[in-house]
């Protein structure tokens, strides 16, 4: 940034100790409902209400695709917000006051099957979706309102992944633990719902309470339409291919989740194999965060996002030789997978922050609300769209549904697909983020971003000379 808005962002006193925690409270909501959706909802609609396959997809992908329309709109309307408590925080209420009653009553399995039990899944989850933007959109927006220093930022974003991490791991073991424990009954899964509209309300509620004390030292405004969204991140390139490269491994894990309770329950052939299985895919995300931080100062950023890209593609190769060489290959690979998890939790949203820095430093403007807008919406098809893809495989394999009470074998395709959706097609979609990664440029002042694929030293914040510049080849 320019020498006197640096000046002004070292004259800002640290952020209080308790809106740091406080604001990473509220990744118990982001990391909760990114995840227990799309690890069990497909399961549920098609084991549990006996709807099938391809309508299942459609019931869990259609719904959160209206993501794609009403995360710009929410940042639109929060941008021009006047009310009383801030431009943010009265969404953050509001969000707290209806997606977990929603979210309960989503896993209420009402007397209902077929397509019946889809359409009355497919529009709860619709109110969940949007109650949750309310949410979503303005809380990512707020650590560029709070403070203009980047290592602040870095130290509140750290917050946010850490307890994104603890959100994961708690309701991705707690969800489907719960939802077995009476053999997978509707009445297990109603509790569950219960269990993690609690967990929901926690991280709202409190993420709400505690950001009152945040300073607001400057303002983002969103464009005034989608379209006009869109051409603003079409106009900025940097912005451009790391989306896109979020929005692939996106893709790529939310297959994954839709497909882990069916890799358990027909490959390692036990559904309570889901809770050991996710524990050693989220289990490495706490104990190597700071390993991949310490990486992203040595490499730069984009180097780090090479290896735990790099990573997450073998571990998907790896789990596609689960049936020929037993469960422990499958655990293992799961675990390898795991590590590269860690790093692209934390990778890309850092890699955000530095290029809407770069951003402001280059044009002037603060744009962050529109680019973490489209970012969100992006990121929340993304993972439903994996649910909506691995339904689809389901269905062209002959997948059989079921209600909790009837259990069917699986033809012999329908299990090759089973392991083919949870290994080698994350594998492809992560191998084709590799090329938009390739292209993300971005160098500048207070970017830890490097300029090429390979590691090499992070820009220096502290030299006045360097430009910001973004180019892509």
């Amino acid at each position: 940034m320019p020498a006197d808005l640096r000046a002004d962002a070292e004259a800002l006193p640290h952020l209080p100790r308790r809106v740091r925690i406080g604001y990473g409270l509220g990744s118990l909501c982001t990391g909760t409902f990114a995840t227990v959706p799309g690890l069990i909802l497909l399961y549920y609609l098609t084991n549990i209400l006996a709807v099938p396959a391809a309508v299942a997809g459609a019931a869990v992908f259609l719904p959160k695709a209206w993501d794609v329309l009403i995360n710009p709109l929410v940042g639109a309307v929060s941008d021009r917000s006047r009310l009383r408590g801030g431009p943010r925080r009265p969404f953050l209420l509001v969000g707290a006051c209806t997606l977990p009653p929603l979210f309960a009553l989503l896993f209420a399995a009402p007397p209902l099957r077929g397509a019946a039990a889809a359409g009355y899944v497919a529009v709860l989850f619709l109110l969940a979706a949007t109650a949750y933007a309310v949410f979503q959109v303005p809380y990512v927006t707020m650590p560029a309102e709070m403070t203009e220093d980047p290592a602040e930022r870095g130290r509140i974003l750290g917050w946010r992944v850490g307890f994104i991490g603890v959100a994961i791991l708690l309701s991705g073991a707690l969800a489907p633990a719960v939802a077995h424990a009476g053999g997978g009954s509707p009445a297990s899964y109603r509790t569950m719902g219960v269990a993690v509209a609690v967990l929901l309300a926690v991280g709202m509620f409190g993420a709400w309470h505690t950001t009152r004390w945040a300073p607001a030292v400057a303002r983002s405004e969103a464009e005034p339409s989608l379209r006009a969204q869109l051409a603003a991140a079409r106009s900025h390139r940097p912005f451009a291919f790391l989306a896109g490269m979020w929005t692939l491994q996106a893709l790529a894990i939310g297959v994954m989740l839709a497909g882990v309770q069916y890799f358990a329950t027909y490959t390692l052939g036990s559904p309570t194999a889901v809770t050991p299985l996710f524990a050693c895919l989220i289990g490495p995300l706490v104990l190597v965060m700071p390993l991949w931080n310490r990486l992203s100062r040595r490499w730069g950023v984009k180097g780090a996002q090479w290896c735990a890209s790099l990573l997450f593609l073998a571990g998907a190769l790896l789990l596609a030789l689960t049936p020929a060489a037993g469960p422990a290959l499958g655990y293992g690979s799961v675990a390898v997978i795991g590590v590269a998890y860690a790093g692209l939790q934390l990778l890309p949203l850092t890699m955000l922050a530095d290029t809407l820095a770069a951003d402001v430093a280059r044009t002037g403007k603060r744009r962050a609300a529109t680019f973490t807008g489209l970012w969100t919406a992006a990121e929340t098809l993304a993972f439903a769209l994996g649910a909506g893809v691995f339904a689809l495989v389901l269905a062209v394999t002959g997948f059989r549904s079921s209600d909790a009470g009837h259990r069917v074998a699986q033809p012999e395709a329908a299990l090759t697909g089973i392991t083919a959706g949870m290994s080698l097609l994350p594998a492809v979609l992560a191998a084709a983020s590799l090329w938009l990664l390739h292209h993300y440029r971005v160098d500048g002042p207070g970017t830890a971003t490097t300029a090429s694929a390979h590691p090499g030293p992070a820009p220096d914040p502290s030299d006045p000379q360097q430009e910001v510049t973004h180019r892509a080849d």
